[in-house]
């Protein structure tokens, strides 16, 4: 049967994004025919279990136009005399004079090939992400008169300019994002407010086993092994890495830890040199990008899970990181920082215990609170699974997204 509706994302599969894989294969439950449509051809080594239950067909774009240069040429070809074309060329020379980029040139002839070779019968074009993907569906949306509409999440919201915003809020049918900080920053950039809805990513629970029971670490339990602190999340400067491994040195010398980090990414051999610097590197067990069973398993022997979110330099910040939902899922106790949608998961105090960014000793007074204290630690999980559980299903945000889709989309 063809796709009804194409889901542009900016690479597939990633190890870093199992929320739209997750999204994907929810809406493909509900019986919606899907395409996912890649700007980039995979770089992980290993990919989920949930990818490889997706049904979706995966069409690969030209990732640089130079590289497959015939195909963007046939492409042009097709499309050249048709009103939509004119269209979709004069916007995107608008958006050229203000970005004047190789990027923006290569999203225009990215959308030419997806425009091109859409399947016959796609109703909708969906992006995941308000920045690249969104503007090879926008220019797609105007060259095929197909309507498209945005999942829009951290980077792609904050590094994106205002006039931007503007502009794809008015073109598009609609948009989800995953906070209600997001959503109140882009209802600002729109005179129709009501485009804007607030969709948590939330978890599939029938891909999670019941948590396992966490014994209390006494005396006893002390002598027989560090505990365990971990963090899952890309080592990009919004993560607070910085902070952390700064917060780990802070740590009470009586205080038996060790450190594991899982995920993988540009700042990598910054840290490890820091930890040296630091006397803690034979603490740290660094294990990179890992697939979901091996991430599971970490956030089942951790004792406490930590993620020092801040705003970068360049005002990029996370949303509500997924990894917070999983680790509370498991009754993992949780210390985060009080940025973005963060505090809409984590309470401080009653379903973990946040911090202000930057703040490397406030980070570890909070660490070695939850070390010392079995009881909290206990409390705080129960807490935090109670809390996901009741708040954050996938279900709900699927309802919400189908909702949306043209009914063309949804019949069955």
């Amino acid at each position: 049967m063809q796709p009804h509706i194409a889901i542009i994302v900016k690479g597939y599969p990633r190890l870093s994004e199992t929320f739209i894989a997750q999204e994907i294969h929810a809406l493909e439950k509900r019986g919606l025919n899907l395409c996912v449509i890649s700007l980039r051809r995979r770089t992980d080594h290993t990919t989920h279990p949930i990818h490889a239950a997706i049904r979706a067909p995966v069409l690969y774009l030209p990732e640089y136009l130079y590289q497959q240069p015939w195909r963007v040429f046939r492409a042009w070809l097709k499309l050249r005399r048709s009103v939509g074309y004119a269209a979709a060329r004069s916007a995107w020379l608008q958006d050229l004079r203000k970005d004047r980029t190789f990027n923006r040139v290569r999203r225009f002839g990215q959308a030419l090939v997806l425009a091109a070779e859409l399947a016959e019968g796609c109703k909708h074009l969906y992006a995941h992400f308000l920045h690249t993907p969104g503007s090879v569906a926008r220019y797609a949306s105007v060259m095929t008169g197909i309507p498209w509409s945005c999942s829009a999440h951290a980077k792609d919201i904050w590094t994106t300019p205002d006039w931007e915003k503007k502009q794809k809020l008015k073109d598009c049918s609609w948009l989800v994002t995953c906070t209600a900080e997001n959503v109140h920053h882009l209802q600002a950039f729109t005179a129709e407010p009501d485009k804007v809805s607030l969709v948590y990513h939330g978890l599939d629970f029938d891909r999670f086993d019941e948590p396992v029971m966490r014994s209390e670490i006494g005396a006893k339990n002390k002598q027989a092994r560090p505990l365990c602190i971990l963090s899952v999340g890309r080592v990009v400067q919004k993560k607070g890495y910085d902070d952390l491994l700064q917060a780990l040195a802070y740590l009470s010398k009586d205080i038996e830890w060790r450190f594991v980090h899982i995920g993988a990414g540009p700042l990598s051999g910054r840290l490890k040199q820091k930890a040296l610097s630091l006397g803690i590197a034979a603490k740290i067990d660094w294990r990179g990008a890992q697939p979901y069973d091996c991430v599971l398993r970490a956030y089942r022997e951790a004792d406490i899970f930590v993620l020092p979110c801040r705003v970068a330099d360049d005002g990029d910040r996370d949303g509500l990181p997924n990894v917070l939902l999983e680790a509370q899922s498991q009754k993992l106790p949780c210390v985060s920082t009080s940025i973005s949608g963060i505090p809409e998961l984590v309470i401080d105090g009653e379903t973990g215990l946040l911090v202000a960014q930057k703040d490397p000793q406030a980070l570890a007074r909070a660490m070695q609170q939850l070390l010392t204290q079995p009881t909290l630690r206990q409390r705080l999980g129960q807490a935090g699974f109670e809390r996901v559980r009741q708040y954050f299903s996938v279900a709900g945000g699927i309802d919400s997204i189908v909702r949306r889709l043209p009914a063309v989309c949804v019949s069955r």
